[in-house]
């Protein structure tokens, strides 16, 4: 789908109707499996996971690294089957649901992740969405678009509902593919779990950008993430990065 332009003069060209932005965006995130299993397929690269826990006096308890590399083969093209992959490092069975302490968390996975935030017809329901501006991303434009919760009774089907009904930032859109490049988001209140891992998360940060290459898939680059809450009685800090470095196409 082509955004039309909007009205309007001036040197830069007018935004198009955020009407139209956000339409775009929805047709897109219905093609974002797909984009994400072909790029898989043809692509070898590494994804690092670095998780760094620390105390309420900001001190390094514990650091977790974990690598994968993906290296498809050209037999994985025509095939519906998922690209090998090859940990070097996995958590172990025991590490897990062992008491909370300083250098030992239960808590596994995030309260966000990329998919979240596509602009589909179930998030456009839950914020105030506002078309800000154009800037330009890796050599492309991107539409900026800000978004906050909205001020009305929000479905929490789950818990990650009830972190996502309390975000509010910004995302960057591509403006020829409709793509999501670019977040930046935050907690706009605390969230309380109940009968959870964690008993509260007062600050979340998070951000992630995604690179276009030349053939049109999209990946993501890089994750960073910053939480602040209480794991039953134990204070913590959690800084989470993750990449992928040596992105090419395999065949």
């Amino acid at each position: 789908m082509t955004l039309p332009l909007g009205a309007g003069g001036g040197s830069d060209p007018p935004l198009p109707p955020a009407e139209a932005v956000l339409k775009c965006a929805a047709e897109r995130a219905g093609k974002e499996n797909e984009n994400d299993r072909a790029f898989d397929r043809r692509y070898s690269y590494t994804r690092t996971k670095v998780t760094e826990f620390r105390n309420a006096k900001g001190d390094l308890k514990k650091r977790e690294e974990k690598k994968k590399v993906n290296e498809p083969s050209a037999g994985s093209a025509a095939s519906a089957t998922e690209p090998t992959v090859a940990p070097t490092r996995s958590p172990k069975d025991s590490e897990r649901n062992e008491p909370v302490t300083d250098t030992h968390s239960n808590v596994r996975g995030k309260a966000f992740e990329r998919r979240d935030f596509y602009l589909n017809n179930d998030l456009l329901g839950r914020f105030e969405i506002t078309l800000t501006g154009r800037e330009i991303l890796n050599g492309r434009s991107a539409l900026v678009v800000d978004f906050k919760p909205a001020n009305k009774k929000l479905p929490e089907r789950n818990l990650k509902d009830r972190f996502i009904n309390k975000a509010a930032g910004r995302v960057w859109l591509d403006e020829a593919d409709c793509a999501l490049a670019k977040a930046d988001l935050y907690l706009t209140e605390q969230v309380n779990v109940v009968g959870g891992l964690v008993g509260a998360v007062w600050k979340f940060n998070y951000t992630f950008s995604r690179e276009r290459t030349v053939d049109g898939f999209w990946f993501t680059r890089a994750v960073d993430w910053h939480l602040e809450g209480r794991e039953f009685i134990v204070r913590r800090v959690v800084d989470y990065h993750e990449e992928r470095t040596d992105v090419r196409q395999a065949w």
